[in-house]
């Protein structure tokens, strides 16, 4: 419906606990659209309520060999696995920037739909690590905080000097 503007690196509302969705309904489905159309306008693969500055617990995936995109309503990760992959990750709230991150490779999701009602999923490859990624955006966890903190520095540094003018 509307394409909303991304809140970006560093505002305080990335590090913000996303609160639960508790009613299920129109203003919901609008804020699941909302996200789509920002996601696709900004040409990402995962958005959360909180890149548009909407503190709710609501996660869109628009993934490259998907038919159609994905809505999570108050996701949670019953399962991780023991094996671990490394991807190139990066965020809508700080574009121009990405960085590898190690993640478990599989993991199992319980969530509700835009109905309410609960779904398990399991989950590898990119949707395991997209849905570990923005997950923990709900949480408040940005995903430079996966890395070290010499190399979250360095790309915080390229970030500030890709903002100048």
């Amino acid at each position: 419906m509307t394409v909303q503007p991304v809140v970006l690196f560093p505002d305080q509302r990335l590090r913000e606990v996303a609160m639960p969705v508790t009613s299920f309904d129109s203003t919901l489905r609008t804020l699941a659209t909302d996200l789509l159309d920002t996601l696709r306008a900004v040409q990402g693969l995962g958005i959360t309520g909180p890149h548009i500055g909407v503190g709710q617990r609501v996660v869109v995936l628009d993934l490259p060999d998907c038919d159609e995109p994905e809505t999570y309503i108050n996701p949670e990760i019953i399962w991780l696995s023991e094996d671990t992959v490394m991807n190139e990750e990066g965020s809508i709230s700080m574009p121009g920037i990405s960085a590898t991150v190690m993640r478990p490779a599989k993991l199992k999701v319980r969530y509700a739909d835009l109905n309410g009602h609960m779904q398990e999923r399991e989950a590898d490859g990119l949707r395991s690590v997209c849905l570990q990624h923005e997950i923990d955006q709900l949480d408040g966890v940005f995903w430079l905080q996966k890395l070290s903190s010499l190399r979250r520095n360095r790309l915080m540094a390229r970030y500030r000097k890709l903002q100048q003018p």
